[in-house]
């Protein structure tokens, strides 16, 4: 049953086992929804490719499928998998494509979009079945740890997330997630694996996947407090499109350190140097939850006996945790630089 973009099947397309993330194109007409029967009949909802350069998720599934191909799966599963068109170019999105995990109901952006219909028809699929858990599996491209998401600091949501590991980042900014939609349905986490690819980050997610299928239930008690890790995420950096910027041209408009994805994860305290702006106007910009500029907050010039007004060493106005700082220039533009951090105790009331 096709609609729209989204094809709806009941079987495991053939040669989908063995495909490659660049050769799904070959095998499924665009972005596609499999639900399949288990012993529990909740289903576990995964997406992957939501991004077509992140391909852990279609490797870990593949293994799944491997794994249950003669028995069954213990529970019933339903696998959306994503951007195939993007995936074919080894892409996050396609140029003039809206990523396809800012698309979600409740998203800000590109909500009249044909692939915003299919995310919620997505949606309006699973609320009827009784989802039992929502994953969604990415890849990112700087140095991270592996680590969960969640959008809802509730039990079952915080309980999920930590089974896959102690790591976990709270965040309500992007909107028009895939975990904040399906997480009004059930608990809901994103898996963050490292880069794509590697094989302890395939392995993670298939055993995290492989767990969750065997759940009886999600626990609705609190996570203890030696178990986790919880960081808050406070703002999103993001460069103006019009900035030329770089991480190895030191007379880009903005030009920042090519290590900084070291400090990805790692408490940074103030006065670090990220880098140099050479041109006024060219400072990163960054926005709360709330999406209010608070780039002052976090970022100030320090102007040499040189410098125009406006120019001089990009340094941190207070200490802060980044995660997601990339060097790929092509996902700062379809993204952001980074995400800001704060550690939060469980059950500490956000301000």
């Amino acid at each position: 049953m096709t609609e729209s973009l989204l094809t709806i099947t009941d079987r495991i397309p053939d040669g989908l086992l063995e495909a490659s993330a660049r050769d799904l194109h070959r095998i499924l007409p665009g972005p596609t929804l499999i639900h399949l029967p288990g012993r529990r009949p909740e289903p576990l909802f995964v997406s992957i490719l939501l991004h077509g350069n992140e391909d852990t998720g279609l490797l870990a599934m593949q293994n799944i499928l491997h794994r249950y191909d003669t028995d069954g799966l213990p529970r019933a599963l339903s696998l959306f998998i994503g951007n195939v068109a993007a995936a074919a170019q080894g892409l996050r999105r396609l140029e003039g494509q809206p990523d396809y995990n800012r698309v979600w109901p409740g998203g800000d952006h590109w909500m009249d979009s044909p692939e915003a219909a299919m995310m919620a028809r997505v949606v309006d699929e699973m609320r009827p079945r009784h989802t039992f858990a929502s994953i969604d599996i990415h890849n990112n491209t700087g140095l991270n740890p592996h680590y969960a998401c969640v959008n809802r600091l509730d039990h079952r949501h915080l309980q999920l997330a930590t089974l896959f590991g102690r790591t976990v980042v709270y965040f309500i900014r992007p909107t028009g997630v895939q975990s904040m939609a399906m997480g009004a349905l059930c608990p809901a986490t994103t898996l963050e694996c490292g880069k794509p690819h590697q094989p302890h980050g395939i392995e993670r997610a298939t055993e995290f996947v492989d767990a969750c299928l065997h759940l009886e239930h999600i626990p609705d008690h609190p996570v203890a407090p030696h178990d986790i890790d919880l960081f808050h995420t406070v703002a999103q950096v993001t460069i103006a499109e019009q900035t030329d910027f770089s991480f190895s041209r030191r007379d880009a408009d903005l030009y920042l350190n090519e290590d900084l994805d070291h400090m990805n994860f790692r408490e940074v305290p103030a006065g670090t140097v990220w880098g140099r702006v050479n041109r006024p106007g060219a400072c990163p910009v960054a926005r709360d939850e709330h999406g209010r500029d608070v780039t002052a907050d976090y970022f100030e010039l320090h102007p040499q006996a040189e410098d125009a007004e406006g120019t001089g060493l990009l340094v941190l106005r207070r200490s802060v945790m980044p995660s997601m700082l990339t060097l790929d220039e092509r996902v700062v533009r379809q993204d952001c630089l980074c995400y800001l951090m704060e550690r939060l105790s469980p059950g500490e009331p956000l301000l």
